[in-house]
């Protein structure tokens, strides 16, 4: 899919050129006002001042000699309200749209209401939902109009954190799914770490970073876009529940952690996020410590912060890598320097499940 778009809108001015994924969620990240909820209405034809091209996979839906209209573009656009019909049940706003488009498009919407659990909400009206049921429902609604692109502009911006993780499984579930391509706008990396495949960071209206989530956020370079922020996201598989202490033992491709057992089932594929500030750096094994997570690494290379006091260090950890925010002080106590061995340490209770 590529997209470049160009906009000019009083003072503020976009330039984006990229090309992402056609499946998985590719998640637009960055400050209120960069530009992500801008791109997201160039790319549904909403801003007809923007110029530029879009392709989705192989038709073209904006260039210079063609440019469709909204209502031409097969696109699901949820925003940060559900904007459900309020006379209408939570059914008839699934079927508004479904039966509007071609009946050659039309397909069974069963699995959408299963994989959004929406299927005991059906003949409610909107007022009778929560902030997290209209959402899920607005997903759903989206959906039924068949679209080859899925937009979703802060869904969960409106919500509160207890609705946030209600929902959050339901976006996963879609995510592994459905098979077009999902764009989702955040300025949580919480939502990011847990949701996006790509990432794309923008910054007054410029793309400043993109790529795999899991090799943007261990570039240095990024790192220090992404200040307290920048950290590490990886992948593991829960090996061992130890219910005595309530603490569960997960497996990532190079190592193995202890985190908080949050009802996980053994077997089952997890994301943690490692925040660089919650990673300290030993250059011997810790004999008495109570961090609970120790790994032997490599440094594979030292960057300069935000802030002239501080580095950052890529250590990797077998196949993978982590991130650890250091004072230049420490790194100079400690001797660090690429290619050398050292033992990262990372608490349990800092986390992030």
């Amino acid at each position: 899919m590529h997209i470049c778009y160009t906009l000019s809108k009083g003072a503020f001015h976009l330039s984006v050129d990229v090309a992402l994924p056609e499946n998985g969620i590719s998640v637009l990240f960055g400050p209120s006002g960069c530009g992500k909820t801008t791109l997201l209405r160039c790319i549904a034809g909403l801003e007809p001042t923007a110029t530029g091209t879009l392709i989705v996979g192989a038709q073209t839906w904006q260039s210079h000699e063609i440019n469709l209209p909204p209502h031409k573009r097969p696109i699901g656009f949820v925003f940060q309200d559900a904007t459900l019909f309020n006379h209408l049940s939570v059914r008839n706003n699934l079927y508004y749209g479904w039966k509007r488009i071609a009946p050659a498009l039309r397909h069974d919407l069963s699995p959408i209401i299963d994989i959004l659990g929406i299927g005991d909400l059906l003949n409610r009206k909107p007022y009778e939902l929560s902030g997290g049921q209209m959402q899920r429902v607005g997903i759903a609604r989206a959906l039924a109009v068949s679209p080859q692109l899925l937009l979703l502009d802060e869904p969960l911006s409106s919500l509160d954190t207890a609705k946030k993780n209600e929902i959050l499984p339901y976006i996963e579930k879609l995510r592994d799914t459905i098979h077009i391509p999902i764009l989702y706008v955040t300025h949580s990396m919480n939502e990011v770490a847990r949701l996006a495949d790509y990432i794309v960071v923008l910054k007054n209206g410029v793309v400043c970073a993109q790529g795999k989530l899991s090799d943007v956020l261990t570039n240095i370079d990024s790192a220090i876009i992404l200040g307290d922020e920048a950290g590490t996201v990886l992948t593991a598989t829960v090996d061992k529940i130890d219910t005595r202490w309530n603490l569960a033992s997960i497996r990532f491709n190079g190592g193995s952690v202890w985190i908080r057992d949050c009802g996980y089932l053994q077997g089952a594929l997890v994301r943690i996020r490692i925040l660089a500030r919650d990673v300290s750096i030993a250059s011997n094994y810790p004999s008495l410590t109570s961090i609970q997570n120790i790994f032997e690494g490599e440094v594979d290379s030292i960057g300069n912060d935000e802030h002239h006091s501080l580095s950052l260090v890529k250590i990797k950890v077998g196949a993978s890598f982590i991130l650890a925010r250091l004072t230049r002080r420490a790194l100079r106590q400690l001797e660090i320097v690429v290619g050398k061995k050292i033992w990262a340490q990372v608490k349990s209770a800092a986390i992030i499940e």
